[in-house]
């Protein structure tokens, strides 16, 4: 039972993942991000990750998404007509993508994936947090400071935008 919940998460994470990026409507396209999200938050509640599925729906689901359709919403003619909805770039891009699905499934199907008979800790939050706060310490920090030049950076184009628009 719980390969067909896996395999049926993972078909509703990959079209919707697909679906995200070859929507033109972008409001659409965050709605089914938050499906893919839910999707991956579900694949880790079957690994035994429970700590980590509550993280993804609490932080991705929703903080990043709430805050991106907030941006949609906010951002001054999105639905213009002036602006392009098209990209030139698709034969490209989709040769790419090809190339580098057929490189991904090479890699999975070659690799020899070993199985650990090890035991689980007892309280996966806390090992989780002990990792995180002594071995992963500096990319922790590292992604911190990238999410604030990010907000940063939101802050300061969103104010150029208002000052255009006046």
């Amino acid at each position: 039972m719980n390969m067909v919940i896996f395999y049926l998460l993972a078909i509703i994470a990959a079209v919707s993942g697909l679906l995200v990026v070859t929507l033109k409507n972008i409001f659409h396209s965050a709605l089914f991000l938050v499906l893919a999200l839910f999707s991956i938050a579900g694949i880790y509640v079957l690994l035994g990750a429970e700590f980590l599925a509550a993280v993804q729906v609490l932080i991705y689901v929703g903080a990043i998404t709430i805050l991106m359709i907030f941006a949609i919403m906010l951002t001054y003619q999105l639905s213009s007509k002036s602006i392009r909805q098209t990209n030139e770039q698709v034969p490209w891009a989709s040769i790419i993508v090809l190339i580098f699905f057929g490189l991904s499934l090479a890699a999975v199907f070659k690799t020899v994936w070993p199985l650990s008979d090890g035991e689980l800790p007892e309280s996966n939050t806390l090992e989780l947090g002990r990792q995180l706060l002594s071995t992963y310490v500096i990319p922790f920090e590292v992604v911190s400071i990238v999410l604030l030049v990010a907000l940063i950076g939101a802050i300061i184009i969103s104010r150029r935008d208002r000052q255009e628009e006046n």
